[in-house]
């Protein structure tokens, strides 16, 4: 599973890495992104912090 952050989409509120604090970040621009792509494939929290997001920010490729 690879996981991607739309930035358009994205407002910053950080529900993923408090979900996923090993797959996602919070960069300087308040803006969340994917710091370790590789974690998510071990990790069920990632899925569910893909479907938390409340923007639809995160996508989830098999």
């Amino acid at each position: 599973m690879k996981p991607k952050v739309d930035p358009e989409l994205c407002v910053g509120c950080g529900l993923c890495v408090d979900i996923c604090p090993e797959v996602f970040e919070l960069g300087d621009d308040g803006i969340a992104r994917v710091a370790n792509p590789d974690a998510c494939a071990q990790l069920e929290s990632c899925r569910e912090a893909a479907d938390s997001c409340p923007v639809e920010a995160i996508i989830i490729e098999e």
